[in-house]
């Protein structure tokens, strides 16, 4: 008996990442995961890369500071309001209701966390594909 005669072998079938609703959920994670480091560590600065061209025509890829707003603000008393975000639009979780309501800053990154778990589990992917829709109608209807 050899040792691969010990081994047990199956097809394999890999898991189709181009599926859009995972992708749009991806990006929507890769966002909240941001929005926790932002509201987690004050030092926090997101860096991406970015290819520069010298006087002599030579490419180097240079890392650069990256700006991201903030997706919470203070309201006038007090209080804190997420808002989530999938691309440039805020989530609307019911009709005219777009922001979550905190008690204070301390509870922004876990809010953030039920967020990105419920974004993980697919109780978004309705919001997600509204978003997605309205900025594909735009698109479409300027052509």
């Amino acid at each position: 008996m050899t040792v691969l005669d010990k081994l047990n072998f199956v097809a394999f079938n890999p898991l189709q990442n181009n599926n859009p609703i995972a992708v749009r959920r991806r990006k929507l994670m890769a966002k909240i995961d941001e929005q926790i480091q932002l509201a987690t560590n004050k030092d926090y600065t997101p860096t991406q890369h970015k290819w520069v061209t010298d006087d002599e025509g030579k490419q180097t890829k240079v890392e650069v500071a990256k700006r991201v707003k903030r997706w919470w603000t203070a309201s006038v008393d007090g209080k804190i309001n997420l808002v989530v975000r999938y691309g440039s639009k805020p989530l609307e979780f019911s009709k005219g209701k777009n922001a979550i309501e905190l008690a204070s800053e301390a509870d922004v990154a876990d809010t953030l966390r039920k967020v990105r778990e419920a974004a993980e589990l697919g109780e978004l992917d309705a919001l997600i594909e509204q978003q997605a829709q309205f900025g594909r109608r735009l698109t479409l209807k300027n052509k």
